[in-house]
């Protein structure tokens, strides 16, 4: 298993409800699974214990076979820049590198920088008249396809993914959805991404639905209640 949670409880307030209370599930290499669920339900929460960006209540939290609840800030650190890519609501991209180096900066860091790979990406993506550009000067949309890009140059085992088509166009939504999943398949990444698209969860393979801090899981083809 690339993930595996086991009895997963996050509190903020020692005296108040669990924003997640009890979750399981688990992913195997190249699964991708769509994280569904209304607004402040703990979709966000949980894909930043998973990243170790924050620390887990109670429960477990395995990344490519190893606990991560157990790890320093350190070893997370170097987890996040080997085995899990990031693709978040906030661009995070670097303003003084131009888009190329910003696509090849984490795969360097990672050790996996690949040039052809990286410029198939940019290609895919509708970058590569903008390699030279610095993120200033980029749209919005055009700075999350560069974050996308980032994140699966380094082809991460795990890739975590909140809402990373929301600022874009149905079109390009749907042309870097078919990269992510390509590359999950080429790459044997596990892509684990928050939507609340109905029509971009049903191409995941997994539907899992976030509620009052508990999962349910569905098929593909199936609606959300």
């Amino acid at each position: 298993m690339v993930l595996k949670i086991t009895h997963l409880v996050k509190r903020y307030d020692p005296a108040g409800d669990a924003v997640l209370r009890d979750v399981s599930f688990e992913m195997a290499a190249g699964e991708t699974l769509a994280l569904e669920g209304e607004s402040g339900s703990g979709k966000s929460t949980l894909l930043h214990l998973v990243a170790g960006l924050d620390r887990v209540t109670a429960g477990q939290i395995e990344v490519d076979g190893t606990d991560i609840t157990t790890l320093s800030d350190a070893a997370l650190a170097q987890m996040r820049r080997v085995v899990v890519g990031l693709v978040f609501q906030q661009f995070n991209l670097i303003p003084s590198l131009t888009v190329q180096s910003n696509i090849a900066f984490q795969a360097r860091l990672a050790g996996r920088h690949d040039a052809d790979w990286a410029a198939h990406l940019a290609q895919t993506i509708g970058l590569e008249a903008h390699l030279s550009s610095y993120p200033e000067t980029l749209s919005g949309g055009q700075q999350q396809r560069v974050a996308i890009a980032r994140a699966l140059a380094a082809k991460p085992r795990l890739l975590l993914a909140d809402e990373p088509t929301g600022n874009l166009d149905e079109t390009t939504a749907d042309a870097v959805l078919h990269l992510m999943l390509e590359s999950a398949a080429e790459t044997e990444t596990a892509l684990l991404m928050v939507t609340h698209s109905p029509r971009q969860a049903a191409r995941m393979q997994r539907r899992l639905t976030l509620s009052h801090g508990v999962v349910s899981t569905r098929g593909p083809s199936e609606v959300a209640i």
